[in-house]
């Protein structure tokens, strides 16, 4: 039977809530299937860790993953440490240590869930964003001088790279290629930002003759917001820098019904490193404990999980499983209206995943 070393992270907040939630899912599929099992190793990295040790997580602590089949994150960010720690001390290591360049995001309504937009069908919003992981506005090229003088200043230099460029553009356009559709907008700015974003544009140009079977159009990421709001059915691949994909992922998340629903996959797609899988919600520290955390979004992102190892059939299933839960309004944790509680989403979607339909956790 085949084993897959998973190690999961939770982090902050709920995370330590939706991230057990997720390995127990996991594990009642791969009772239900059989086909394979899962070895976890859990790693208490976080704020937590920080507070006693001084760092977010141990300067060799890639080497404990790096062996790992996947990676289960849960949130990163805690009220009394400067979120630059917190991100950058753990999440952001994990993600630019193992070059996790593409950071892939689906989205859409799923069953039984009260979107926002009225006039939105849920075929009109079926949306994967590819978000650039690993440079652009996020590179940490940068600095502070004259730290509490009048002429004190401060930059933060977004940096692109070619290589880097072309291989996220290139990664959105075959995964636009394997989706019915075959359609790709390539997000930009190059009207004001005229010289990175205009060598983003370029080489969407260059790359796209390699794919001459994707339907592409190149959008203002201004006027995408907009797009997303009022033509939702136009877009289906979605590709964006660092920084303006993870606004317009949680804008997708939010026409969605819920950041509480949405996965993220922090993928190495040429697979030197282990990936990593999340929730996009964040800590959420005003609901930490209580029991009110929406695991949609974590086991979503094990269905994302699933599918990067290689088991497609067993993601199919999961997904299933989650779309019968949501469907149901009595299973809605409080993002989404209801008044579920953590566990009882759990144990619904174990219970879904059971050979006889029910499972006692």
């Amino acid at each position: 039977m085949k084993t897959y070393r998973i190690a999961t992270i939770p982090g902050d907040g709920i995370g330590k809530e939706v991230v057990p939630a997720g390995r127990q899912v996991l594990e009642a599929l791969a009772a239900a299937t059989g086909a394979f099992r899962f070895e976890f190793e859990d790693f208490g990295w976080g704020g937590d860790w920080y507070r006693a040790h001084g760092e977010m997580m141990p300067a060799d602590g890639l080497d404990a993953l790096r062996g790992k089949d996947a990676i289960l994150f849960g949130s990163a960010g805690d009220p009394h440490i400067p979120d630059h720690i917190t991100l950058w001390g753990l999440r952001l290591k994990i993600c630019q240590g193992f070059d996790q360049y593409a950071n892939v995001r689906p989205t859409r309504i799923l069953p039984g869930i009260d979107a926002p937009l009225k006039r939105c069908r849920p075929e009109d919003l079926n949306w994967v964003i590819v978000r650039e992981n690993s440079e652009g506005e996020y590179a940490g090229v940068g600095g502070r001088v004259h730290q509490g003088h009048p002429i004190e200043a401060a930059t933060d230099v977004t940096m692109m790279t070619r290589v880097g460029v072309e291989r996220i553009l290139r990664f959105a356009f075959r995964l636009a290629q394997s989706r019915p559709r075959k359609r790709l907008s390539v997000v930009t700015k190059s009207n004001a930002q005229r010289h990175a974003m205009v060598m983003w544009d370029e080489i969407a140009v260059q790359v796209a003759r390699e794919f001459p079977d994707v339907t592409w159009d190149k959008e203002l990421v201004d006027a995408m917001t907009a797009r997303m709001v009022n033509r939702p059915a136009s877009l289906d691949t979605i590709v964006a820098t660092n920084l303006h994909a993870d606004i317009l992922s949680d804008l997708a998340a939010a026409l969605a019904g819920s950041l509480g629903i949405a996965p993220t996959g922090n993928i190495d797609p040429e697979r030197r490193y282990p990936s990593m899988f999340e929730p996009i919600h964040g800590s959420a520290f005003d609901i930490m404990g209580k029991g009110l955390a929406n695991p949609v979004g974590t086991f979503w992102s094990c269905v994302m999980l699933l599918e990067h190892l290689g088991e497609s059939a067993a993601a199919a299933r999961l997904m299933r499983a989650i779309e019968a839960v949501t469907a149901d309004p009595a299973l809605h944790t409080g993002d989404l209206g209801g008044k579920a509680r953590t566990a009882d989403v759990t144990r619904a979607v174990c219970g879904q995943l059971a050979p006889a339909g029910i499972v006692d956790i």
